[in-house]
């Protein structure tokens, strides 16, 4: 799948909520981030699992260009994305360590610009692990990259499979993203729900002590 023209959009609350707060719709930018190859795949999520494809690209920088000058193309590129597609939400795949630490570095950064153009917009960045995104769309955290593929080429009802991987599994970010928000958002309100009741017994407690005194 190569890049497509932006689907045609309803207007629709920043967090991809109707008036009554339910989940109507959600656009999710996915960014596989990496120096030699950065992938940015947008997709539209509605109700349940239902998820369709908007565009994906894969941009590339040369390894011969000074750092400062690879990370200034892909923080170019990811500020086109996001001004012409509008995601509601950034979903990147965050890093771990790994045995080639430059490698590694590389693709820290690159998540960082892309990450920043977000946040000077305004758009929420959430960060989801390889494990998390292989989970969402295969079943398991470990599948490899050719069943990522095959999975977000059915998922999606692409007529051909996305390529290079890069442009998958920044798909398959967006899909992770999809899926996974809802659940992300009750975990939150559950949190913030327990914090306040332990606010409110410890402001009990307090009260009970000094009526005693």
């Amino acid at each position: 799948m190569s890049r497509t023209a932006p689907n045609a959009r309803p207007e629709y609350s920043s967090n991809g909520c109707s008036a009554d707060g339910k989940v109507a719709y959600v656009r999710v930018l996915g960014v596989d981030p990496g120096l030699t190859r950065c992938g940015f795949g947008v997709v539209q999520g509605g109700g349940g699992r239902e998820v369709s494809p908007v565009a994906v690209d894969v941009v590339r920088t040369p390894a011969d260009l000074p750092l400062a000058a690879r990370l200034l193309r892909i923080s170019d590129a990811a500020e086109q994305w996001l001004d012409t597609y509008r995601p509601d939400v950034l979903a990147v795949e965050q890093v771990f360590s790994q045995h080639n630490v430059r490698t590694a570095m590389g693709t820290a950064q690159a998540g960082g610009v892309v990450a920043l153009a977000a946040a000077r917009r305004r758009i929420p960045v959430s960060f989801h692990t390889p494990s998390e995104v292989k989970a969402a769309v295969t079943g398991s955290g470990t599948a490899d990259k050719a069943q990522v593929t095959t999975m977000v080429t059915r998922l999606l009802g692409l007529a051909e499979a996305p390529t290079p991987a890069d442009a998958a599994d920044a798909l398959a970010l967006a899909i992770c993203h999809c899926w996974r928000a809802p659940m992300i958002a009750r975990m939150a309100q559950a949190e913030q729900a327990a914090t306040e009741q332990r606010r409110r017994y410890r402001a009990r407690v307090a009260l009970a002590t000094r009526e005693r005194r």
